[in-house]
């Protein structure tokens, strides 16, 4: 019990968090969502 004290309790919940985009998900094909007219992945999905 001391040493979750001192180690900051120990109870809380310190895994990862989930996070979820707002938006559907991109496909590698599809219209680059930036408005270029290029496809996705020879536009700004060489980022990625």
């Amino acid at each position: 019990l001391e040493m979750a004290k001192i180690s900051g309790g120990g109870t809380e919940d310190t895994g990862p968090k989930t996070v979820r985009r707002q938006e559907e998900k991109v496909g590698r094909n599809a219209p680059c969502p930036c408005g270029s007219g290029k496809k996705y992945k020879k536009c700004c999905g060489k980022l990625s």
